[in-house]
């Protein structure tokens, strides 16, 4: 390849990326828009969920230790009550440690992922 060609093929790379900055700029704000509401739908849908079975769980713990007031197992249930509450912790911490993290500007990896392999193409 002669010094002229490469300096054209380097050129027109150049003109590409010119052109992508321009699309990268429109598409960096649109994928920041996005993912700002998927996360915030996402905290306000688990924040309820963990409220509504936090107090459903709390409820149901007091009376099942208010039923066994009146009997020998008193304390038996209270710490199986406590146990089950370790348990929904523990696996709550296992939930979220499997969960798989979310991954914001996949489109504009995506982009910046094919606009390189393009400049590789055109640079050989």
């Amino acid at each position: 390849m002669t010094i002229q060609r490469k300096i054209a093929n380097w050129r027109r790379v150049g003109h590409f990326c010119a052109r992508r900055l321009v699309d990268y700029g429109e598409l960096i704000p649109i994928e920041l828009a996005e993912t700002k509401k998927r996360v915030l739908h996402e905290v306000v849908a688990l924040v309820a969920l963990t409220i509504g079975a936090l107090f459903t769980l709390s409820f149901v713990s007091i009376a099942v230790i208010v039923t066994a007031v009146g009997t020998p197992y008193l304390v038996t249930t209270a710490w199986c009550v406590a146990g089950a509450w370790l348990a929904v912790a523990v696996i709550a911490v296992i939930v979220m440690m499997s969960r798989k993290p979310a991954e914001p500007f996949q489109l504009l990896r995506r982009e910046l992922r094919r606009d390189a392999d393009a400049i590789k193409e055109a640079a050989q």
